[in-house]
């Protein structure tokens, strides 16, 4: 059977992988899983298509027998702490989070808030392809979509609450806030705003084809990487299109992955705040040497994962732990809620500088300087297979995870090369003590890319 999920949802092109019909059909299915009457909370991003995307995935919900409620544009994490604490039976975000601009995508949420796994989509993905529908009589169809206008002012709400608001208001702080044009302009700046910092928006217009790409990377958020630098802010702030992931800025401009900042959110939330769960993070394999480097002699054990927020997010709740993360920028703060959040993220890292009384550069400033590479080619399953066995072949003397594509850990360096769950390239990353390294090692793996 044809699998219709990826790491994080069903994505595609408008119009080409993903369309209002297909929309239809798969929220149909959805439907049809869900109970009969189950009340379920349907919200999208600000993308061109979203809306298109969005009222067929509110058709296709109530043809099979779903009560359905609207949120409108907002932010996932807001949709998935709505689901859970509002009495609700599932969630459906219309999103395609970082993917450029031509994606478009539907994510399904549980009642617990959490994104289904993989047996979930599975039963889903057989009732999508065997077109085992229910679909009701228009007897049954009793009722109309109602508008939920509470959910952003709940999860504004909610993060706010998860900090020491004194503390950080004390501070004064300066940010500068980068939504992409999106789900995150709705909320990020009134969050900060209720703990007494000073924020500064750009690209914060809701428009359907963003100012900048909706991945936030070091290079394309150079704006926002100018903007604090030239204001002397104390962090900068960039979401993806669903806000559910957030990179910093330093006052020089310096944009750090999410292995990064983890590290020291990880010894603020054990340390400083003094958290009772298990001294564990789950973390990709992804996730930079130094997340074992730094946390293990501080006795936090570190757990190896597929990448994919569902997996580390199940993995998490699975063993328990302080936090999870990805290099990406996403970041699990299990207190709060089992998914990545980044308005989350940033109020944490904000009661980090106030309790250090730093700014995010001297926060970030004490992690050891390493010299990294991403890229991305595009591949196919059977050249992806070939390339990961050559490599796993040339570096067996190394240690070797081959969990999700292959990650070589050498002395002064490690890498890992693997399919994107999102879109067909295979991704390389690439950490290493000394440009040099890095390179060498780049070359090494597109000696083999290119055979194939």
């Amino acid at each position: 059977m044809r699998r219709l999920f990826g790491t994080d949802g069903v994505r595609g092109v408008y119009n080409e992988e993903m369309d209002p019909f297909k929309a239809m059909r798969l929220s149909l299915a959805i439907a049809s899983y869900l109970p009969r009457g189950a009340r379920v909370l349907v919200g999208r991003d600000g993308r061109a298509g979203s809306s298109d995307i969005y009222y067929a995935a509110i058709a296709g919900l109530m043809a099979g027998g779903a009560k359905v409620y609207e949120a409108g544009i907002t932010p996932t994490p807001a949709l998935q702490i709505n689901v859970r604490d509002r009495g609700y039976d599932a969630g459906v975000m219309v999103t395609a989070s970082h993917n450029p601009p031509e994606y478009v995508g539907i994510k399904f949420i549980e009642s617990s808030g959490v994104e289904a796994p993989r047996d979930v989509e599975e039963k889903i993905e057989e009732i999508f392809h065997e077109e085992r529908f229910r679909k009701v009589s228009w007897r049954e169809v009793q009722y109309q979509v109602e508008r939920d206008d509470l959910v952003n002012d709940y999860y504004v709400k909610k993060v706010v609450e998860l900090v020491d608001k004194e503390r950080i208001s004390s501070k004064r702080f300066r940010v500068v806030i980068d939504p992409a044009n999106s789900a995150g302009a709705v909320t990020t700046h009134k969050i900060l705003e209720s703990l007494g910092v000073k924020t500064f928006v750009i690209n914060g217009d809701l428009k359907s084809e963003p100012s900048r790409p909706y991945e936030p990377t070091p290079e394309t958020i150079t704006d926002l990487r100018e903007i604090v630098r030239i204001l002397n802010a104390d962090m900068g702030v960039a979401h993806d299109g669903d806000a559910d992931r957030a990179m910093f800025v330093d006052r020089f401009g310096e944009a750090y992955w999410g292995d990064r900042d983890a590290i020291p959110l990880t010894i603020h939330i054990s340390e400083n705040r003094r958290s009772k769960l298990p001294k564990r993070v789950v973390t990709a394999v992804s996730s930079s040497s130094l997340v074992e480097e730094i946390l293990r002699p501080r006795g936090i054990e570190v757990v190896w994962t597929r990448v994919g927020s569902i997996v580390i997010a199940r993995e998490l709740m699975r063993v328990g732990g302080l936090c999870a993360f990805e290099e990406n920028t996403g970041f699990i703060y299990p207190e709060h809620q089992y998914v990545r959040d980044g308005a989350a993220k940033t109020v944490l890292m904000l009661e980090l500088m106030a309790y250090e009384n730093k700014d995010l550069h001297d926060i970030m400033s004490v992690l050891p300087k390493r010299h990294v590479i991403k890229t991305k080619v595009p591949t196919n399953p059977e050249k992806t297979k070939k390339v990961v066995e050559e490599l796993k072949n040339m570096y067996s003397k190394e240690r070797i995870i081959d969990i999700d594509g292959v990650r070589v850990d050498g002395r002064d360096y490690w890498f890992l090369v693997r399919p994107s769950g999102t879109e067909p390239i295979l991704r390389i990353m690439i950490e290493a003590y000394t440009k040099d390294i890095a390179e060498n090692i780049l070359k090494e793996i597109m000696s083999v890319v290119t055979k194939y």
